[in-house]
C-alpha cells in the first residue's frame, strides 16, 4: 500500500510518502504566498524521489494550518484531512513507540499532546494566542541580535548567566532585547533567555495536561539545540526523544492515518 501525508504548516510544507508503512520519500518547501502551488511542486518532487506517479498513491491525508488548500482540490486532491494534534501524535509514536508526551513548536504556535502507546490522543493543549511560545519569537530575537536564526541555538549554549526575559509576545521581544543589549548583556545570555522564556511557556502548557517522562519534541524548534537544552531544564528531564528530522513528524502521522483508512 502506498500513501502520502502532507503537512501544510504556517511556514513550510512537508510531504512524506509511505510504502507499506515505510518511508520511501520526503520533501520540504517554504509555503510562501501561494501555498497550493508550493504544495503541488513539493508533492511532485516527492513522487519523483520515490519513482512514483500520482496514480500510484492510494490515499492522501492533509494536515496543518493550510490543509483546506489541498483537501479535495486537484491536482493533489487529498482524500482526508486531520488535525495537527492527531498527526503529531501518530507520527511521534511511529518513530518512538515509548513516547507519551509530544511537544510541537512550529512557526506560529506550540502544542502539547498526551497520547497512548498507539498514538491515540488522550489530551492536548495549544498555545496560539502569542508567538512567545513559537518559532517566530526566536526569529524576531535573532533579527534584534543581528545573528542568523540557525545560529541562535548554539549561541545560547555559550551563556554564562541566566537572564530573565519578561516579554510574552514577539511584538515586544525585540524592544526588550534592545534594552538588554544596552545594558551590556551578552548575546549568548540573551539567546538563552529567549529559549528559557519559550520553554517555560511550553512546559507550563504541557504540565496542565499531565506530562509523562517520555517526551518527544517535534517541529522546527526541535532542531534548535538551545531550545532543547532550555526545555530539558524546564521539564526537569535529562533526556528527550528527538527525531532526526523533527519537521516531518506531522506528515508521517498523516500518511500513517491514510494507510489505516484503507
Amino acid at each position: 500500500m502506498i500513501t502520502a501525508g502532507i503537512d501544510m504548516g504556517a511556514k513550510t510544507i512537508k510531504v512524506v510518502i509511505l510504502k507499506d508503512n515505510k518511508i520511501v520519500a520526503q520533501s520540504i518547501i517554504l509555503g510562501g504566498f501561494d501555498q497550493r502551488t508550493a504544495a503541488e511542486k513539493i508533492f511532485s518532487e516527492a513522487l519523483e524521489k520515490a519513482k512514483l506517479t500520482r496514480n500510484d498513491i492510494e490515499d492522501i491525508t492533509a494536515t496543518g494550518m493550510g490543509k483546506k488548500e489541498i483537501y479535495m482540490h486537484p491536482p493533489i486532491s487529498a482524500n482526508n484531512e486531520i488535525t495537527e494534534v492527531s498527526a503529531d501524535s501518530r507520527g511521534a509514536t511511529y518513530l518512538f513507540p515509548s513516547a507519551r508526551t509530544v511537544i510541537d513548536v512550529g512557526a506560529e504556535e506550540g502544542r502539547g499532546i498526551k497520547c497512548d502507546d498507539k498514538g491515540k490522543v488522550i489530551d492536548f493543549a495549544v498555545n496560539e494566542k502569542c508567538a512567545a511560545g513559537a518559532g517566530s519569537f526566536t526569529e524576531a530575537v535573532a533579527r534584534a541580535l543581528e545573528v542568523k536564526v540557525e545560529e541562535i541555538g548554539d549561541l545560547s549554549l555559550q551563556s554564562k548567566e541566566a537572564v530573565a526575559m519578561n516579554a510574552q509576545c514577539a511584538v515586544f521581544a525585540e524592544s526588550e532585547v534592545v534594552s538588554l543589549v544596552h545594558a551590556k548583556t551578552s548575546k549568548a545570555d540573551i539567546a538563552r533567555a529567549v529559549h528559557d522564556a519559550i520553554a517555560s511557556r511550553i512546559s507550563s502548557m504541557v504540565k496542565r495536561i499531565g506530562s509523562e517522562k517520555e517526551v518527544c519534541p517535534i517541529g522546527g524548534a526541535a532542531k534548535n539545540k538551545g531550545f532543547v537544552d532550555s526545555l530539558k531544564r524546564a521539564l526537569e528531564l535529562d533526556k528527550l526523544l528527538i527525531p532526526e528530522e523533527p519537521e516531518f513528524v506531522g506528515a508521517i502521522g498523516a500518511a500513517l492515518i491514510s494507510a489505516k483508512n484503507k
